[in-house]
């Protein structure tokens, strides 16, 4: 990212006459050890804050949240993909989404963490985000992805990108602001998700969604992570207080399994029993929230041959056909357009291209992350 000379010299300026703005922040009290990995003194400057772009004050008081922060969360932010790379662009954008999220949403404040535009500048969303990421301890929370606002950092990026992919600019800075938050909170490039791992929604957009992988595999590579230190499956850990394409495909599993649920994304009772239920009878912790654990995902997946019929295929075909894949449709029969997408999936992940459907090929087409897509 190029950031030209004129813009520093403000952002110095700026810095050296106003100082910090204080916001009254109302939360828990409880005192989180900073992570092993935070630095308090990184070199952020990069990140403009709330006050370098002119963010308005915050409608009410912001919250710390009270839980660990476990992954990081991506977006696009459906807007018009401008061929305006400049600084004055990008403080337009942080503006005009905090004009929407405020005027439009109702929301105390912006509603990410973090905002990167199409020219590779990061802005900070929700006031006090840059600070938590000084610490690394605490985030914010924030309103990017209900059931996961205090758990996760939530970072919007300039674009629409269902059919396009954006810019060098930004994959640049997405990968460095990523990086960054996995140094300062103690997170790994396996905890790097998409905005429909966790919701009911087309974002970040299935073209962005395939350069994930990618995307994470260069921040394994500047944290230094050992092969050896990432887990077999990194699934997505859905709990009671989300909606997702990858409930539906958990419920799929569920009736699969003779439980009277119905796939339809929402984690509804019906849902939190089953799911508690099969934790029970696998001799599985049972999860008060009914968390869909990496043994819940493992013993409830069963591996399909290319043969397979029935609810897993529907699952299977479902989720092809959310993220992407127009020409898999859900039908129970194992046929050749969900092969060849299965077998695309595979290649992306690192994995065998075999088209039968494993455990670890479950992981990565419910938004999991394997060890695998890491290996050179």
């Amino acid at each position: 990212m190029h950031v030209d000379q004129p813009a520093y010299d403000r952002r110095t300026l700026l810095r050296a006459g106003l100082g910090a703005a204080t916001v009254a922040v109302v939360g828990s009290e409880l005192a989180f050890p900073a992570t092993a990995q935070a630095d308090p003194g990184a070199d952020l400057d990069w990140i403009y804050s709330c006050d370098e772009w002119g963010a308005r004050p915050p409608a009410g008081s912001l919250v710390t949240s009270a839980i660990p922060t476990n992954k990081i969360i991506v977006h696009h932010m459906a807007f018009p993909n401008v061929t305006d790379y400049s600084e004055a662009q990008a403080i337009k954008l942080a503006r005009d989404c905090q004009d929407l999220h405020m005027d439009g949403n109702g929301w105390s404040d912006t509603g990410q963490h973090f905002t990167i535009s199409r020219g590779g500048y990061v802005m900070e969303g929700r006031r006090g985000s840059l600070e938590r990421l000084q610490a690394g301890d605490r985030q914010m929370v924030s309103a990017h992805c209900p059931g996961e606002n205090g758990r996760s950092i939530g970072i919007e990026n300039e674009g629409t990108y269902v059919t396009e992919t954006p810019p060098e600019e930004l994959l640049d800075s997405l990968v460095r602001l990523c990086t960054t938050i996995c140094k300062q909170y103690g997170l790994h490039a396996h905890d790097i998700f998409g905005h429909w791992d966790f919701r009911t929604t087309l974002c970040p957009g299935a073209a962005f969604y395939r350069l994930f992988p990618d995307v994470r595999r260069q921040v394994f590579r500047k944290l230094g992570t050992d092969l050896a230190d990432v887990p077999a499956r990194r699934w997505p850990d859905l709990w009671r207080f989300v909606s997702s394409p990858a409930v539906r495909v958990a419920q799929y599993l569920l009736a699969h399994r003779g439980y009277a649920v119905t796939p339809n994304s929402a984690f509804d009772a019906a849902t939190v029993a089953a799911v508690q239920d099969w934790q029970a009878r696998n001799a599985i912790p049972v999860d008060v929230d009914a968390t869909i654990t990496g043994p819940t995902w493992e013993t409830l997946a069963p591996e399909l041959e290319k043969d397979a019929t029935g609810l897993p295929v529907e699952a299977v075909q479902f989720i092809l056909n959310w993220k992407g894949y127009a020409e898999v449709t859900v039908t129970g029969e194992y046929d050749h357009a969900t092969k060849k997408a299965v077998e695309d999936i595979q290649r992306l992940h690192g994995l065998p291209a075999t088209g039968r459907v494993s455990t670890s090929t479950w992981c990565a087409l419910v938004g999991g992350v394997v060890r695998q897509s890491f290996r050179d």
